[in-house]
């Protein structure tokens, strides 16, 4: 088993005036030494289930302690999502413990502790797991958070079979400066039977998308040119949900779906992009045209990684957009590095894009594939994944691929430096990848961010009739502290 120090699946706390907990300081009895480096019990066991190659968050369903807690800083704040610092939990001793009942039996791939003041802090733990709150095995004894990094506590336990855990308790034994013990949030990733799934509300296919779809915190660029600019019209946010449509490019299909289509050919968003899109643009600011489109500001968002001065200058820190479609066509003609490729999701920054996400089918493959390429502002070319199927001009059909008018869901979602993408489809596995976005320098305190939704056709080179087209069903974006 492995102990690591990395940033994954919480975001962090940065010094703040409140954040620090100055009330806890001194409050104890007598300070602990600094213990030995963390200790990780040797244990045999069988190899990872392979069932567990695709990890989801789990769900914590209940959070108890001894009742000797802090006022108002009780357990319950510790699986309740918020990376509020006044949402934690925080008992003063050696020794407290804190217990979490996951919703359902399930296979541990890792966890991560995120623990109050962790720039200025080391904080010590054990960690115990077990399937029937009666017995436990250690995972993690003598731990000793990294302050240098000022990330979540990463605890990777991959590479033994922990199956059918219930449950896991945290000890608390102080930290570098009193006896206080303090957790802002736990989150664990693994396997279980639940379902992830985002309901899908019912579409009236005689109303325009935004009688369907809150589109109040986008905007839309479609491949026309009506105001004689030369470059494409962008429909601002409370004209495009007043019911705009375009019955060519952005309307309401017969089933209800909010379609996009866009051509190879067509009027461009500006005279450097090589590409015609019909594509959503999230716009924080809903409709309140004195806030600035670009800039960290209240319209756009930002990583919690980032200077505490731009989250709060910041219409959000971090990030998830989750949405239900299915890629209706795509391009068959052109050069063969361009044939069927398809932008469905993106998240952009000032100048570069942390992530798009790929769906691309060749004209002899039935199914299509789906990857996705993360631009770093320190690289000279991109980082590519590989989820189902595979990218390659030449590739064959990816059995376990995504056909033309199937229904899937994507998940993109930021905390902190890591990115999450998770594909979910009816009655198969979920498929998930992360990268680490720390290298990548989108923490500086100038870059903000935005969600981009739609059809960005990445074929410039094919038949004048060609085209790519998508039908949306569900999509919703959230952020901490945003709040439409």
């Amino acid at each position: 088993m492995k102990l690591y120090v990395t940033p994954l699946a919480l975001a962090i706390c940065l010094p703040l005036v409140g954040c620090g907990g100055s009330s806890e300081v001194g409050g104890g009895n007598t300070t602990p030494s600094v213990p030995d480096e963390p200790t990780v019990p040797e244990e045999p066991g069988e190899p990872v289930d392979p069932s567990c190659s695709a990890p989801k968050d789990l769900i914590f369903k209940l959070a108890s302690d001894d009742g000797a807690h802090k006022v108002g800083f009780g357990p319950e704040n510790a699986i309740d999502g918020s990376i509020d610092s006044d949402s934690r939990w925080s008992s003063e001793g050696i020794g407290k413990q804190i217990t979490f009942s996951l919703s359902s039996p399930s296979i541990l791939n890792s966890l991560s502790l995120y623990w109050l003041n962790n720039t200025e802090r080391s904080t010590y733990y054990d960690v115990a797991i077990s399937t029937d709150n009666v017995t436990w095995q250690d995972v993690v004894t003598g731990g000793n958070s990294d302050n240098a990094t000022g990330t979540p506590e990463f605890i990777d336990t991959s590479d033994t079979l922990h199956q059918d855990i219930q449950y896991l308790r945290v000890t608390g034994n102080g930290n570098s400066e009193s006896n206080w013990n303090s957790l802002i949030e736990i989150t664990a990733l693994g396997c279980n039977d639940e379902e992830v799934t985002e309901p899908v509300e019912d579409l009236n296919p005689s109303l325009p998308p935004s009688a369907n779809f809150d589109l109040q915190d986008w905007y839309l660029s479609i491949p026309t040119d009506t105001d004689n600019s030369g470059t494409a019209d962008s429909i601002k946010e409370s004209e495009l949900n007043n019911g705009y449509e375009n019955n060519e490019y952005f309307y309401t299909g017969a089933d209800g779906g909010m379609v996009f289509k866009s051509p190879i050919y067509g009027y461009k968003t500006s005279a450097n992009t090589t590409y015609v899109r019909t594509e959503l643009r999230e716009m924080l600011r809903r409709g309140n045209t004195s806030i600035k489109t670009q800039g960290v500001n209240k319209n756009n968002w930002v990583f919690s990684s980032a200077p505490s001065s731009a989250q709060t200058a910041a219409g959000g820190v971090n990030g998830e957009l989750f949405a239900t479609l299915a890629v209706n066509h795509v391009t068959t003609t052109g050069d063969a590095y361009q044939i069927g490729r398809v932008i469905i999701g993106q998240i952009h920054a000032n100048d570069d894009e942390p992530i798009r996400l790929y769906y691309r089918k060749l004209p002899n493959n039935q199914n299509g594939a789906i990857y996705f390429a993360h631009e770093s502002r320190n690289a000279s070319s991109d980082d590519w994944v590989e989820m189902i199927g595979s990218r390659s001009d030449s590739a064959s059909n990816p059995a376990d691929g995504i056909a033309l008018d199937e229904k899937f869901s994507y998940r993109i979602k930021v905390v902190a430096n890591m990115l999450y993408v998770t594909i979910y489809r009816e009655g198969k596995d979920q498929v998930t990848a992360s990268y680490n976005m720390s290298s990548s320098s989108y923490d500086d305190a100038d870059q903000y961010m935005y969600f981009k939704a739609g059809v960005y056709n990445q074929n410039k080179s094919g038949d004048d009739d060609d085209y790519v087209q998508a039908t949306f069903y569900v999509l919703n974006n959230s952020h901490d502290g945003y709040n439409p």
